[in-house]
């Protein structure tokens, strides 16, 4: 039923931008708290970037100031606009959608989208 689908990565120098895309099928994202993660060889999966169902927003101190998180629920789509990109940021990014309703837990993931920064 769920389907979340990232897209928009690539390669891009330092000091460069890319605004990541996430669509969602049978989920509703105004309902969710929407949160980018992203994973680098070798490294641990990070929290970058969260926004809630009411639209509060916390970031990540390694990209504070340069990454944005936002929603369009019309047309139900999230993303994350990325400026000034340096190559630290490379990694896997991916979606998340998670909410709870009483005991139960409703929590999904994007397949992913990388994203290269590099000269």
């Amino acid at each position: 039923q769920v389907h979340l689908v990232e897209s928009g990565g690539g390669l891009v120098q330092p000091g460069g931008s890319l605004r990541l895309s996430c669509a969602g099928s049978g989920i509703i994202f105004s309902v969710y708290v929407i949160k980018w993660y992203r994973q680098a060889p070798g490294k641990q999966r990070e929290l970058v970037a969260t926004m809630t169902d009411g639209g509060s927003t916390n970031y990540a101190d390694s990209v504070k100031g340069r990454f944005t998180i936002s929603r369009d629920n019309v047309k139900n789509m999230v993303y994350l606009q990325m400026n000034n990109l340096k190559p630290e940021d490379t990694a896997v990014y991916y979606c998340n959608a998670l909410r709870r309703i009483l005991t139960t837990v409703y929590d999904y993931w994007g397949q992913g989208t990388q994203v290269t920064v590099s000269s």
